[in-house]
């Protein structure tokens, strides 16, 4: 029975993954971590559910969850993240984070960290907008130039970075398929006069009420349009993603894997 610790229980999502591995088999909640001066610390990780106590309680260190933990599940904030990963690191633990945001340095960072455990870090862990990740490789590779590409994503008003994660990957993926230089065609929002020229890649964003997710990427044509969209109903759908892959990346050897690794796409 795989222990998992979920980082920032208390929060939206990890709150959700919590509770997604109590009806889970193979796996249990072994530990909860939550910031330093949080009320909650202290406290049975089963209280934050709503359970049972699990006679786990809830830590500021996760160097000290590590210790009863077999992998951990992370999606807080990079800086948090940071502290998750460099204390996985010294533990010899797995760990899977959904976090995005990341800086350059911070993902310089995270490919050092992989050298001594193995990570799966991931925009979005939804399977089905890892099967639209694969589907939008393929359709851009089949409709070419001949074909405008923008992605709209939408989220709640509280989503700090934007574009978002996965908005993000999607360009990057377009951009690999179609060999255009991203940081040369990408355009993030359109103001004024602008005439869209050929090679472009339109990200745009919107933040609104309580969206959990929504991505549309459109590949419009002279005389037709074509469209790929995925909604996210309930955070439910990013959580068992990433217990399905806190339970493959047990068994995989050092390095940086993402979500297509572990559903096996590529």
């Amino acid at each position: 029975m795989a222990k998992i610790l979920v980082i920032g229980i208390a929060g939206r999502m990890g709150r959700t993954i919590a509770e997604c591995i109590e009806d889970t088999d193979g796996v249990e909640l072994g530990g909860g971590t939550e910031c330093a001066g949080s009320e909650l610390i202290s406290q049975d990780v089963g209280k934050v559910i709503g359970i049972d106590n699990k006679g786990v309680s809830i830590v500021d260190d996760p160097t000290i969850a590590f210790q009863s933990c077999d992998v951990a599940i992370d999606f807080t904030t990079p800086t948090s993240s940071m502290v998750t990963l460099n204390a996985a690191a010294k533990s010899g633990k797995p760990v899977v984070v959904g976090t995005t945001g990341f800086s350059v340095e911070q993902k310089k960072e995270i490919a050092g960290l992989a050298q001594k455990i193995p990570l799966v870090v991931a925009p979005n862990m939804s399977i089905g907008v890892n099967v639209l990740f694969k589907l939008v490789a393929d359709a851009a590779r089949v409709l070419g130039d001949d074909y405008d590409v923008e992605i709209v994503e939408a989220h709640h008003k509280f989503k700090k970075d934007a574009p978002s994660g996965t908005a993000v990957r999607i360009s990057e993926i377009v951009a690999d398929s179609l060999g255009r230089d991203l940081d040369e065609v990408g355009v993030y929002g359109r103001q004024g006069i602008t005439e869209r020229t050929s090679k472009e890649i339109g990200i745009h964003t919107v933040r609104a009420g309580d969206i959990i997710g929504e991505h549309r990427v459109l590949f419009g044509g002279m005389g037709e349009n074509f469209e790929i969209f995925h909604r996210a109903q309930s955070r439910q759908t990013f959580a068992r993603g990433s217990i399905r892959a806190a339970q493959w990346i047990l068994n995989q050897s050092k390095g940086v894997y993402d979500m297509q690794d572990v559903l096996e796409l590529k």
